[in-house]
């Protein structure tokens, strides 16, 4: 093939319709014809990214290698098509006026007037371009945040109109994906919405070449033929996506609706190879097998939406998936156990995870979670702050001192166990500035986490501003803490665990960000192997 081809994919009738799985699965299924396939988000809104964003707001923040802050989906797209992306896959309005006003501060525009068309739309064209030159990609795949008929979402639009015209409509390729309503009085799924979605996107000089119609109800023949009518588009074109439990299973069903192929020949493209789905049907089936289950209590302040936590409840699935059993996730909230509440419930589970956070809301309740895993030998996995608090909880325990803490949740503690990083201290912005991406550890022979990664050295995505202060590594140490994976220099504690302990370890750095369903993180496997321990299972494989 000679030049990159893209594909556009648009959302219609309501936000959060599932347009990133759907972009993430089509990428699959190009990789598994060997195309070099990237993936990029494009977010409307005006912040920078989403790393001050509140989890409340936007569900998780995901880091890439390089240290992007990014938003969720693109853990979707990483985990679908296993790819590492880069921080040009994704571009936010926030950013995209940034450099332009950059731009027209220095001077570059000599003196004209900066407008949306052209220098916005121009700057989204360039940001576009730059991940085809960073991948060397055969195929970008370009999701558009938000719906049709936001305001903020206009100058996307107007951009990948704009594309179509300077790479060639045998270049490009819009999939509009939208949802179809279930009218319970009279049993009907509705295309209307639909087909209002398709003028409004068409009212802008766009016109979907393959619409995804996403329902909780099967979509017949007839509905199908009704929108390609009512939107013009062919009808082998109209893809119904049913809502199903398992999420891996979305790359099968587009698959068996040609969608592939549909892209295919749309693009004039010709495929390396066949696909090979059989290592992705094992993993389906395997999801779906009846399994025993194991409870892992996931200790967090934003659990009512699971999303804050997206990439940590996957992984946790992935490394059931390989270990035979099903993990059912028992979302406790740190504050409520602070007053007492949901002990019971954390009493039944077979392990424990605390996972990331920022702020000091919720904190004695995540250290009372992390004392009970101790006390009573449940195996615990914490991450990040997960990490941190095991080792306040531990500080507590050995230096026989409450008051022992993270100087992030009390700056005037006597034994700050926590501490800043040098290299933050005189930091003001707090966007962008944390200890970001990927790093080396090495790790120390005969421990829990070398065992887990069968490796001498790892690289691992980090997001923190706070560390282990050295001050008290010899006195934890002597107590019964090792710190099994440290900075290639030594003076960074990256993974701690507990002695005489079945599974206590935490790690400075996110390890949930490289869990994917065929490949799940060690770390997680190694949890999740002790947790079948406890829960008398042994090895459930």
């Amino acid at each position: 093939m000679t030049g990159t081809r893209y594909i556009f994919f648009t959302g219609g009738v309501v936000s959060s319709v599932g347009k990133g799985v759907t972009a993430a699965a089509t990428g699959r299924l190009l990789k598994e014809r060997g195309f070099n396939v990237a993936i990029q988000k494009l977010d409307p809104y005006i912040n920078v990214d989403p790393g001050t964003m509140s989890p409340y707001q936007h569900g998780e923040v995901y880091v890439l290698d390089d240290g992007a802050e990014c938003d969720l989906d693109l853990g979707h797209y990483e985990r679908f098509i296993d790819i590492r992306l880069n921080r040009a896959c994704n571009a936010t309005t926030g950013q995209v006026y940034a450099e332009v006003i950059a731009k027209e501060r220095r001077g570059d525009y000599l003196g004209g007037t900066i407008q949306v068309i052209p220098h916005i739309t121009n700057e989204i064209k360039k940001r576009i371009a730059t991940v085809a030159k960073s991948t060397g990609a055969d195929i970008v795949l370009v999701e558009v945040g938000g719906t049709v008929g936001d305001i903020e979402g206009q100058p996307f639009l107007e951009a990948i109109r704009q594309l179509r015209s300077d790479l060639g409509r045998e270049n490009t390729l819009f999939v509009h994906v939208t949802w179809l309503p279930f009218i319970g009085a009279n049993g009907e799924l509705k295309t209307k919405p639909t087909q209002h979605s398709v003028r409004d996107l068409r009212s802008l000089g766009i016109s979907p070449d393959m619409i995804i119609a996403r329902s909780d109800s099967p979509v017949d023949e007839e509905l199908i033929g009704k929108i390609a009518l009512f939107c013009d588009v062919e009808k082998r074109a109209v893809i119904p996506l049913p809502t199903v439990p398992v999420l891996y299973e979305v790359p099968l069903i587009l698959e068996n609706a040609g969608v592939a192929d549909y892209i295919i020949q749309r693009l004039n493209l010709e495929a390396p190879h066949l696909p090979d789905w059989t290592e992705w049907k094992a993993l389906v089936e395997q999801v779906k097998k009846t399994k025993p289950t194991v409870k892992v209590a996931l200790i967090g302040k934003y659990v009512e939406l699971h999303d804050a936590y997206m990439s940590v409840a996957e992984a946790l699935k992935h490394a059931g998936i390989q270990s035979g059993v099903e993990v059912d996730i028992q979302w406790l909230h740190s504050s409520d156990l602070e007053m007492g509440k949901g002990m019971d419930i954390l009493k039944q589970c077979d392990g424990v995870l605390v996972p990331g956070g920022f702020g000091g809301r919720g904190i004695e309740g995540k250290i009372i979670a992390i004392c009970f895993a101790r006390e009573n030998k449940v195996p615990y996995l914490g991450l990040c702050l997960g990490m941190q608090l095991m080792v306040v909880e531990f500080g507590r325990y050995i230096l026989k001192d409450e008051s022992a803490n993270s100087t992030e949740f009390d700056l005037h503690t006597v034994h700050p166990v926590i501490d800043l990083m040098d290299d933050q201290i005189d930091i003001t912005d707090k966007g962008g500035t944390m200890r970001l991406g990927l790093y080396p550890c090495v790790l120390q022979p005969g421990t829990q986490a070398a065992h887990a990664y069968q490796v001498d050295a790892i690289q691992e995505r980090h997001r923190h501003r706070f560390e282990f202060n050295n001050a008290y590594r010899e006195v934890l140490g002597q107590n019964g803490m090792v710190f099994s994976g440290l900075s290639p220099d030594g003076k960074l504690v990256e993974i701690a665990e507990l002695k005489d302990h079945p599974f206590m370890v935490g790690t400075q750095f996110h390890p949930e960000f490289l869990s994917r369903p065929n490949h799940p993180h060690p770390l997680f496997t190694a949890f999740i192997t002790a947790v079948c321990a406890r829960a008398g299972l042994g090895e459930a494989l």
